[in-house]
């Protein structure tokens, strides 16, 4: 008898109890606590007010969206992607020093209102309709859709010196050097607007000859200048007096008046102030100007030379801007909170 429970004992052990123990021991470890995903905090939105001076209205736009439409009408879309890269980064610390008050633009202009699309007087603007529309249905997809990806992969990126927004000026060409800032604005020079080597020869116009007679100089000059004594033979009786280190006219004399060559391409609406002049058989008196601009910081067709040997656009850019560095404008406000400024 006690061997039938012994070996009943063994086969309940068998049958019963070790199935459930070799099951217990194969089941997957319980899953451990799971945290609770962190939320993506978005990332800030910045827009700008911008008068736009062919409607004389003013919206305010995204900031992004506002320096596609700003590289597509200040940079030809052919050139290349670093280029369009730099000029981006360039156009939008040049807002963003708008917007942050950093730099004001003349007065009476537009007031009040942050930016505008012109060219002489802040940077220039288009539509993505009306930039399309210029490039016609061939280009315009392709056009744009570089415009965009230039503007997309430097996203949110500034150029600063030692840690303030820059005045990021710009212009079209160079006659081998760039301007000192202070040549061609009257002022204390800036440490990051220095003359640097710029190679502009493909430029389009790079050398341009314009004509005009001695009587409407002087008729020019006289108006600006009423009490003026000029030479009767006006166009030996300019004199340059000295150049800039950017190769420009600095200082000129024509009779009684000295002025400055910024003055006389302005009097004149030369193309640079980088000009030299010839009296012709015709009496016509002949004057020819190099590069395109007024010529301080980053040269567009001097920016598109780099990219095409291989620069990329921090290296145009520190090439043009002196000593800047190239940050965020989330990190130069997230500094600027730290530092309780």
């Amino acid at each position: 008898m006690k061997k039938f429970f012994y070996y009943t004992s063994v086969m309940v052990l068998i049958v019963i109890l070790l199935p459930a123990i070799i099951v217990r021991s194969c089941s997957p470890e319980p899953a451990p606590p799971q945290e609770p995903p962190v939320a993506e905090i978005p990332e800030k939105a910045y827009e700008i007010m911008v008068y736009n001076k062919d409607t004389g209205s003013s919206e305010t736009m995204d900031l992004e969206e506002y320096i596609k439409g700003v590289v597509a009408a200040e940079m030809p879309a052919d050139f290349d992607l670093e280029a369009l890269k730099a000029q981006a980064v360039a156009a939008r610390t040049f807002a963003y020093g708008r917007m942050t008050g950093a730099y004001r633009s003349k007065q009476g202009v537009h007031d009040g209102i942050e930016i505008c699309t012109d060219s002489t007087h802040c940077q220039a603007w288009v539509s993505k309709e009306n930039a399309r529309k210029k490039w016609g249905m061939l280009f315009a997809a392709r056009n744009w859709n570089k415009i965009e990806r230039a503007v997309d992969e430097t996203k949110g990126l500034i150029m600063v010196y030692q840690g303030n927004v820059i005045n990021a000026l710009f212009h079209a060409s160079s006659p081998g050097r760039t301007e000192n800032a202070e040549d061609v604005w009257n002022g204390k020079s800036v440490p990051y607007l220095r003359s640097v080597v710029s190679n502009d020869e493909a430029s389009k116009g790079y050398i341009t000859t314009v004509k005009i007679s001695g009587d409407e100089l002087a008729e020019k000059l006289l108006e600006a200048w009423p009490d003026a004594e000029l030479p009767e033979d006006i166009a030996n009786g300019i004199k340059i007096v000295d150049l800039t280190e950017g190769g420009r006219v600095k200082t000129l004399k024509i009779g009684n008046i000295t002025m400055k060559g910024t003055e006389f391409r302005s009097l004149l609406g030369l193309r640079s102030a980088c000009f030299s002049i010839a009296s012709g058989d015709d009496g016509m008196i002949s004057i020819t100007t190099t590069g395109h601009g007024h010529g301080v910081g980053m040269s567009q067709w001097g920016a598109n030379a780099l990219a095409k040997t291989g620069g990329t656009f921090r290296e145009i850019l520190t090439h043009y801007y002196t000593g800047i560095d190239i940050v965020s404008i989330s990190d130069l406000e997230a500094a600027a909170r730290d530092s309780g400024n």
